[in-house]
């Protein structure tokens, strides 16, 4: 959250997301795991963020599946995967590309652009129903170029 504001003044710029409660990271790591779909947006420091989400992306099956926003209280943020970077396999054409895509499509939504946002997501989620180009995490054989690429075709369509 943006320091100094409250959970309330913050939810008033953020009306369409239902405003839940304070909960201790501890129980917030459990009720992730327990039940997931009761988590929408989570908003946490910088820290707790990092490892909840990286427990939700044993969830999803990949850590390459997870869009991240890092918002201050300027115009501007840091989108990206959640496993940052990946120097481990940097230039091996092994990293999925869909959680950099989707912060793109978080970045879309932020700064107006929701029907770009949307149409970036809608893609990305045909291409995983696909299952044809999936990178070695997701139990396929594409690299990262190769998903996209397929990404860039459904856009074009």
């Amino acid at each position: 959250m943006i320091p100094g504001t409250t959970k309330v003044e913050y939810h008033a710029r953020y009306q369409d997301v239902s405003l839940f409660s304070d909960m201790l990271v501890d129980n917030c790591a459990m009720q992730i795991v327990k039940d997931p779909s009761q988590f929408d947006v989570v908003v946490t420091e910088n820290m707790f963020g990092d490892i909840l989400s990286d427990e939700c992306s044993q969830i999803t099956g990949s850590i390459g599946l997870l869009p991240s926003a890092s918002l201050g209280d300027t115009t501007c943020g840091m989108y990206e995967p959640i496993h940052g970077s990946a120097p481990d396999i940097a230039g091996k054409g092994l990293a999925d590309p869909l959680a950099a895509i989707w912060s793109a499509s978080q970045m879309l939504d932020f700064f107006g652009h929701e029907d770009w946002g949307k149409k970036v997501l809608c893609c990305i989620e045909t291409a995983l129903m696909e299952k044809c180009t999936l990178t070695p995490d997701l139990g396929g054989s594409s690299t990262t170029c190769q998903v996209g690429d397929k990404i860039v075709k459904l856009l074009e369509q």
